[in-house]
């Protein structure tokens, strides 16, 4: 084998598979759901007051899901399947540098306050997350909340830590979205 013994080449190997586990279920790409270990963590919460009617801010949330999206949004949202009151969707959130996650999640729409959302795929194997509008005023407070669950007990329990940090990051650049579009459109 010349230069190369059998333990450089299985270490590379090894190497190699590592790296493109640790790529796949960072974009979500290599869902691992074993079912053993499980431990949960709150999302959230997270709240925003917006000055504008909770009418507008709903609409403002299902817009990507239920009307032609914008360019902008389209390059983060893509709808797989359309129902009455529910969508599946695939969310693409930058991670680091040029890798991007990609969530499958169903989104359920009951008007006027409430949008619920479960993970079917990504990089963790369980997350469920609701908005909830509440008049308050002339406008509307949003509260975000939610569990997100990983396996393999204390080390699933930390890569979920990871992953809820960047989660949250994501819904928390979210309301600063949805609460300037909804009070340009108010």
């Amino acid at each position: 084998m010349g230069r190369w013994t059998t333990a450089s080449v299985i270490g590379v190997g090894a190497g190699a598979a590592l790296g493109a586990g640790y790529v796949g279920l960072v974009t979500g790409a290599l869902p691992i759901d074993l079912g053993f270990g499980r431990r949960t963590r709150p999302l959230g919460p997270l709240t925003i007051d917006i000055a504008a009617p909770s009418d507008v801010v709903f609409d403002v949330i299902a817009a990507p899901y239920v009307q032609r999206p914008s360019r902008a949004m389209a390059e983060k949202v893509r709808l797989l399947e359309r129902g009455t009151d529910m969508v599946l969707a695939a969310h693409r959130t930058p991670v680091r540098g040029r890798l991007v996650a990609t969530t499958v999640e169903t989104v359920r729409f009951t008007r006027p306050d409430r949008i619920d959302f479960r993970l079917v795929r990504g990089p963790v194997p369980h997350v469920v997350e609701q908005f909830v509008l509440t008049p308050s005023g002339p406008g509307t407070h949003l509260a975000y909340e939610g569990e997100l669950g990983t396996d393999l007990w204390w080390l699933g329990q930390r890569w979920g830590d990871i992953v809820a940090e960047r989660w949250e990051a994501a819904v928390d650049g979210s309301f600063q979205t949805i609460k300037t579009e909804a009070e340009r459109r108010s």
